[in-house]
């Protein structure tokens, strides 16, 4: 346990560093000589950080009774970050105030790299120019012009993605009596159309084929080349794969369960395992099987493989950009077992697409399950018959 003694000895040093008091609480002393209080915890499997205030206007004791009570909400479900933002805002009507709240209120439904997605495009994008603004004085030309401004940078897809957000967050006031008229209704059709195109991926069987017999004859990395055979018969997101941990997979079931602080919409997903699928898991097993990772990073088997890896591996095969992404491995997937005639909810399900009702999504875990086993395992089998290797 720190002592009061310990933070009086203590003196800045060139770089910052931390004197740990019990149960995650230290003290972050800065080389400006300026301290603050920290807690380190976890919510759905991911660290979060809470500050408790600066060093000495928060003495030692008052820093415990902070940890005691965060800890007591932890206990109760609650997260402690997310109580305090929401009483910062509680009441507040500003644009800024009710997209927190919104943003809060969904955060922990989100994977972490969609989520700061999205409150990074407020911080940047919107904020400045309305954040202070009351909700219910915002017109629509304010929001149009919010918007033409990051059109303005060639980022159309962005735009869009942001008109929806705002969208969202008007929605949210409405519900909580702060709003009569949403502003943002009317602006449908205003932007620039996206010209969205699907991640690059390659859909012609024959072609795609080739990609197979490519990564087959792939000379790098042996964890690389086995995440990118893996890649097409499971056709998860990247991250997904790339993150996959031993515990995650049930060699007895034959299937991969992937928890819900994993995946993009927060709810658990099932990955039925074909043949060639766990023939290639017991390939690299003596490789890599005592650490945490399927595929971890050559720099730190404490980290996992990264999306970069994956990417210069499809290039150095000629892959070039614009013509194939890791992510299209799942276009190729959808199409082609779409064109073979298997069932559409059973391939959107095996997708992991969005499920509106979050509640029911949990609870269809294992929805259409008997029917994509017998679609996982034809889709590796067909994936050999494009190889060239027959059955």
């Amino acid at each position: 346990m720190l002592s009061h003694a310990q933070i009086k000895a203590s003196t800045p040093r060139e770089k910052p560093y931390k004197l740990f008091d019990e149960h995650g609480l230290y003290l972050l002393i800065a080389p400006s000589g300026r301290r603050g209080w920290r807690i380190k915890y976890r919510v759905n499997g991911h660290e979060k950080l809470l500050s408790f205030g600066p060093y000495p206007t928060v003495s030692l004791a008052k820093a415990r009774l902070k940890l005691k009570r965060a800890k007591t909400l932890l206990l109760d479900g609650i997260d402690p970050s997310l109580k305090r933002k929401a009483e910062k805002y509680a009441g507040a009507d500003s644009f800024e105030a009710v997209a927190r709240e919104w943003y809060g209120s969904h955060e922990c439904r989100w994977a972490d790299s969609y989520s700061d997605h999205i409150i990074r495009r407020f911080e940047r994008d919107i904020f400045p120019w309305i954040g202070t603004k009351p909700i219910r004085r915002i017109s629509p030309a304010e929001i149009l012009t919010c918007l033409k401004r990051i059109e303005a940078r060639g980022t159309r897809e962005t735009a869009h993605r942001v008109y929806q957000n705002i969208c969202w967050v008007f929605r949210h006031a409405a519900v909580t009596g702060r709003l009569i008229h949403d502003p943002s209704a009317s602006l449908k059709g205003q932007l620039l159309p996206t010209n969205e195109r699907h991640l690059a991926s390659i859909t012609d069987p024959k072609a795609f084929g080739e990609l197979l017999r490519a990564i087959d004859a792939y000379s790098g990395s042996h964890t690389v080349r086995t995440a990118l055979r893996l890649a097409p018969l499971v056709f998860v997101r990247p991250t997904e794969l790339r993150a996959s941990e031993w515990s995650e997979f049930n060699f007895d079931s034959q299937e991969w369960l992937i928890p819900a602080a994993r995946m993009k919409m927060r709810v658990p997903h099932i990955v039925p395992l074909s043949t060639q699928a766990l023939a290639l898991l017991y390939d690299i097993q003596p490789a890599t099987g005592d650490g945490k990772y399927v595929f971890p990073s050559p720099r730190s088997r404490t980290r996992p493989l990264s999306n970069v890896a994956l990417l210069a591996a499809l290039r150095r095969m000629g892959y070039e950009q614009g013509t194939l992404t890791v992510h299209g491995f799942r276009t190729s997937a959808s199409t082609l077992l779409n064109e073979q005639g298997w069932r559409p909810d059973a391939i959107e399900r095996q997708l992991a697409h969005g499920e509106r009702d979050h509640v029911r999504a949990v609870y269809n875990l294992a929805e259409y399950l008997p029917e994509r086993k017998l679609m996982m395992q034809g889709w590796a089998n067909y994936l050999d018959e494009l190889r060239g290797f027959a059955y």
